[in-house]
């Protein structure tokens, strides 16, 4: 059989609201809860243009089970241009779309075939020969089994190609869905495992391929990069993969270094050399770390609240085009026990800090996440937000050490 052209994607999550996200200009704010929507037009753009053999939608459509109105409507529209391009759409529903949800329905076009509550096989004819693709939707938010028992195994001379939203058997990073091993997914026997749920792109293995596309538009700040889908050459004996990148918005981490800057405008150039690295040409949100601060850039840096270099800054890019907006800024202080006494007090305290886990940061912070009003302007605290948080409080202990002698 010769090759076939598919186009995985996953994790759309069109409509997300962008928790937390609430400190952005109005426009910017508006440009990034329109994101998701902007990448998935970009995939279909793409698809019209390179004319896929199919296209494999693996779950998680919509970001949330109410399934937001104006994200189906924009979804039907892309299906639509598909299916005048005759191009067929093969998709499951994930843990957040799952098909229990409440929603208004939208009525999808004769090219796409929804992969019911029970694994299914579903087959489409590309020259000659069949290609048999085995997949499932959720039918309610948690499915805690591994419904890799129920794929058939693999049997005769056709291509066949596994659609599963889940994740690995005992990966904690995610909530756990659908569990599977990697040996399970290879004892089926499949030419391609077409994977969602993750939404970090990653290669669980190479031959034959298991694939994470990882999420089309990054949400927050823990989904850092350039985001998208995978283009697919297959045969019986060669894979390609084409990484063709989606995002609209860009969330980013950078460094700036400080070392010698003596003067808020040497600052303010620095950052902006760092920054205009960039040029992916679309709309970033970025965490600036100040690095490499020796004495004197300190002392610089301690004449103002950082609050207030963070404004300084934000104004000097008010008129960048694509926008620009420092989501925060945080300065790598020289260490403050090196202009301190031992404190036996202080050294009890940082140690008590430094053997909590996230269960006992999450009791000491319940106040602030539990309250009523602020609570949902918050991400839900996971343990990059406790490394920060304890990075921060340490700084604030020792420079409060500092002012004080």
């Amino acid at each position: 059989m010769s090759t076939i052209r598919f186009i995985h994607t996953a994790d759309l999550h069109l409509g997300s609201p962008f928790k937390g996200m609430t400190d952005l200009p109005a426009s910017h704010l508006e440009s990034l809860r329109s994101s998701t929507i902007q990448a998935f037009q970009r995939m279909i753009e793409h698809a019209l243009v390179s004319k896929p053999d199919f296209v494999l939608v693996v779950g998680d459509l919509y970001d949330g089970e109410d399934r937001n109105l104006r994200a189906q409507l924009k979804f039907q529209e892309g299906m639509e241009k598909l299916h005048e391009a005759g191009i067929p759409v093969f998709l499951s529903h994930g843990n957040h779309d799952h098909l229990s949800g409440s929603w208004t329905r939208v009525a999808l076009p004769p090219n796409v075939h929804v992969f019911d509550d029970t694994v299914e096989t579903a087959r489409i004819q590309l020259n000659g020969q069949d290609v048999l693709i085995h997949g499932f939707s959720y039918k309610e938010r948690h499915i805690r089994t591994p419904m890799i028992h129920h794929y058939p195994k693999a049997a005769g001379d056709n291509i066949e190609i596994g659609m599963l939203h889940g994740s690995v058997a005992g990966n904690e990073t995610h909530a756990v869905y659908a569990p599977f091993t990697k040996e399970q997914l290879l004892e089926k026997r499949y030419d391609y495992w077409a994977l969602g749920h993750i939404h970090l792109r990653q290669k669980l293995h190479q031959d034959p391929p298991i694939i994470y596309p990882g999420n089309i538009q990054g949400r927050h700040r823990n989904e850092k990069g350039m985001k998208g889908f995978y283009e697919v050459e297959l045969s019986k004996t060669e894979t390609a993969l084409r990484f063709i990148p989606t995002s609209a918005i860009l969330f980013e981490q950078i460094e700036v270094e400080c070392s010698g800057i003596r003067h808020a405008n040497e600052w303010l150039k620095h950052c902006w050399e760092a920054l205009e690295t960039n040029e992916t040409n679309i709309g970033r949100i970025v965490e600036l770390r100040l690095t490499g601060v020796d004495t004197e850039t300190e002392e610089l840096f301690r004449q103002a609240p950082e609050n207030e270099w963070l404004e300084v800054l934000r104004e000097h890019l008010d008129e960048v085009e694509p926008f620009i907006w420092i989501r925060s800024l945080e300065i790598e202080r020289r260490s403050a026990s090196l202009h301190t006494t031992p404190n036996g007090m202080v050294d009890s305290i940082l140690a008590t800090m430094e053997g909590w886990a996230i269960e006992d940061w999450q009791s000491t912070l319940q106040e602030v996440y539990q309250h009523v009003r602020i609570s949902k302007y918050l991400e839900v605290l996971d343990e990059k937000d406790v490394t920060r948080i304890k990075r921060d409080a340490k700084q604030f202990i020792e420079n409060e050490l500092v002012r004080m002698e």
